[in-house]
């Protein structure tokens, strides 16, 4: 047991490598068929295993040390002389997403049965695909990050442009080309952080943790280097916006959806765009917390615009897969107004609806596909009455439907609520971006007003498109339409028991990224402390390296860093148990708790600036009073 517990991320990631490998040596179809599934199978039944290994409850602290959130973590020197390492782990971030990407490309392998063409090249590049996405979830190494965010690119690339519609060859090189110009900017980041990293590292390094830790962000902090910071930062957003989508380079990806088979829209909707929104939490945030508060409303507004233009361009399609492709860039656009604002609640969201729009999107493609298997098209104007032909395809697809759209006790109301709750609370006195001076209430509050329209327009072409496809006479060249098969039903029963589950108890999620995601804004309250000043306090001016000064002030500012990580942690603890309080999941006796232990850290830190100054003013003092002796001393002496 030991040996799995040590080794089972390195299994995950690579048994549907074994699994592809020995698909290739199937002599039919069937064989197929039936290794990739099982393959896909055990790697979703290994990774059931880390909730047995995974401590949730462990950490308090960005960092995979023991007592940080990070775990199981696996490391290996891989390119020595660059500092490149095989590193992998996981956090209550990663976790779900890894479960999300395991269960959905089981239903995906099983949508898959009915492909024909080349069967044995199709289910190898699918098993590629699934290593691709696990090592994006699990590297902890940044240059290993971007082998696996490369290696997820390839396999897609081929199974459009093989295995989709009429169009397939123009989606697919559209698809690889803006991916392609994401991967640059990423690599652009990659080169530009391991070499600024030698700074604070000997020999640079590209562990993730470490490039987030204070030692970077002392680097990050000087005047000379901000803008680099702020520079690095949007190109990493723009790589991972790309992956959203989100408005303006969304355009690649209704157009993979249409022509992608119903198994690849499935894993593109559910899992791929979610690496994406994972690298937004995972490195542009961490890595440069200063930018992100600078660019702040940039990203907020681009959420926004996201979320509004896919549901009104949604609302304007006539085809069924597209409605569904454009409504993915609608809801992502919620993940990024969550990662702007900077609150708990608006990242928590964000987190969620990652989870929640995979469910409910691989279920609205694959019903999509169910029925274009039928009809033979996806003109939404020529259906009508399928309630009527089709009763149980229509109750799967109302769940399916309703759980898109948001509906109170389905898991897409639960994300969508806490980032628009989110964006509100950003205007409070005390969210990072007003207390740091980065935004005003004036700018905040249009924006969550404005989000709020999303959630409108998304209930609005979602009734519509129920209504013209399920409602109304039943068409005389629908009356044949066979009802969903038990392969079908197989696909569908899971995910919409998921709907329910997360609708009903979004704990189940929340029991697993409330730590991160506190240990996170840990990280942000930190940087806020060690780059910028605190209001209401003085500024010491730099001191020369040759100053007495230098030695007594160093020693002061390492006590007061202590200070300030204690503080960030007991903030990041009171805004949990604050978060957890209007939830209705904390006792108010923790929450006050929590508030006396942050109050308690601002007093002390509040003490230790004052005892800074004095200690300075006396070494001044006495530095003053030994240059007159030394002058006095120096005088001649009368005759």
């Amino acid at each position: 047991m030991d040996f799995l517990r040590d080794n089972i991320l390195t299994l995950l990631i690579f048994l549907p490598t074994v699994g592809a490998v020995v698909v290739m040596l199937a002599r039919t179809r069937d064989a197929a068929r039936w290794t990739a599934l099982a393959f896909a199978v055990l790697t979703f039944l290994l990774s059931l295993l880390l909730l047995a290994f995974f401590r949730a409850g462990q950490g308090g602290a960005y960092g995979y040390e023991p007592g940080g959130t990070v775990q199981l973590v696996q490391r290996a020197t891989w390119i020595a002389s660059f500092n490149v390492e095989y590193f992998v782990g996981i956090d209550g971030l990663s976790l779900p997403l890894v479960i999300l990407t395991t269960f959905v490309s089981v239903l995906a392998c099983i949508a898959s049965w009915k492909i024909e063409k080349m069967t044995s090249g199709y289910m190898a590049l699918f098993l590629l695909l699934m290593t691709g996405m696990l090592g994006v979830f699990m590297a902890l190494d940044l240059f290993l990050f971007y082998v696996f965010f490369e290696v997820s690119l390839l396999p897609m690339y081929f199974l459009i442009g093989i295995w989709g519609g009429p169009r397939k060859e123009y989606a697919a090189i559209k698809f690889f080309l803006y991916t392609l110009v994401g991967s640059i900017a990423l690599l652009i980041v990659l080169i530009g952080t391991f070499l600024y990293s030698k700074q604070a590292f000997p020999g640079g390094t590209f562990d993730m943790v470490k490039l987030a830790g204070p030692e970077m962000q002392r680097v990050w902090g000087g005047a000379a280097m901000a803008g680099v910071a702020r520079t690095f930062f949007v190109l990493a957003m723009i790589a991972f916006l790309i992956k959203v989508p989100a408005v303006p380079v969304h355009t690649w990806l209704p157009d993979a959806h249409v022509e992608a088979p119903t198994p690849m829209s499935m894993i593109l909707a559910a899992i791929l765009l979610k690496m994406g929104g994972y690298g937004i939490f995972r490195i542009a945030y961490p890595l440069f917390p200063e930018a992100a508060k600078h660019w702040w409303m940039l990203f907020a507004i681009i959420g926004v615009v996201s979320v509004i233009y896919g549901a009104l361009c949604a609302m304007a399609q006539t085809d069924f897969k597209k409605l569904v492709a454009y409504s993915s860039v609608s809801h992502m656009g919620f993940v990024v107004l969550g990662a702007a604002v900077m609150t708990q609640a608006g990242v928590n969201g964000a987190i969620f609806m990652m989870i929640a729009h995979g469910i409910t999107s691989a279920a609205m493609f694959f019903l999509v596909g169910v029925v274009y298997e039928r009809a033979h098209h996806r003109e939404i104007g020529r259906f009508g009455g399928l309630a009527t032909t089709m009763p149980i395809y229509t109750g799967f697809s109302t769940v399916a439907f309703f759980a898109n759209l948001g509906l109170p006790g389905l898991c897409g109301f639960i994300g969508e609520v806490m980032v628009i709750l989110g964006a509100f609370q950003a205007a409070r006195g005390d969210s990072l971006l007003i207390a740091g001076g980065w935004a005003s209430t004036a700018q905040i509050y249009p924006i969550a007003v404005i989000a709020c329209f999303g959630v409108i327009l998304t209930a609005g072409y979602m009734l519509w498109t129920i209504q013209r496809v399920f409602f109304g006479p039943e068409k005389p060249e629908y009356k044949e339409f066979p009802e969903v098969t038990a392969r079908e039903v197989t696909v569908l029963v899971p995910l919409t028991i998921m709907a329910l589950v997360l609708g009903i108890l979004p704990a189940t999620v929340f029991h697993y990224t409330d730590k991160p995601v506190a240990a996170l804004f840990g990280l942000f309250g930190e940087r806020a402390a060690q780059v910028a000043p605190a209001a209401g306090h003085a500024v010491a001016a730099p001191v020369p390296a040759g100053d007495p000064r230098l030695a007594l002030q160093r020693e002061w500012d390492g006590r007061l860093d202590a200070l300030l990580k204690t503080r960030a942690v007991k903030q990041a603890e009171l805004r949990r148990q604050q978060d957890m309080l209007g939830r209705g999941i904390a006792a108010q006796s923790d929450y006050d708790k929590a508030k006396a232990e942050a109050e308690l850290a601002d007093l002390e830190i509040a003490k230790a600036r004052e005892d800074k100054q004095k200690a300075l003013l006396r070494h001044d003092a006495e530095q003053l009073r030994l240059r007159r002796d030394n002058r006095a001393a120096a005088l001649p002496t009368g005759g």
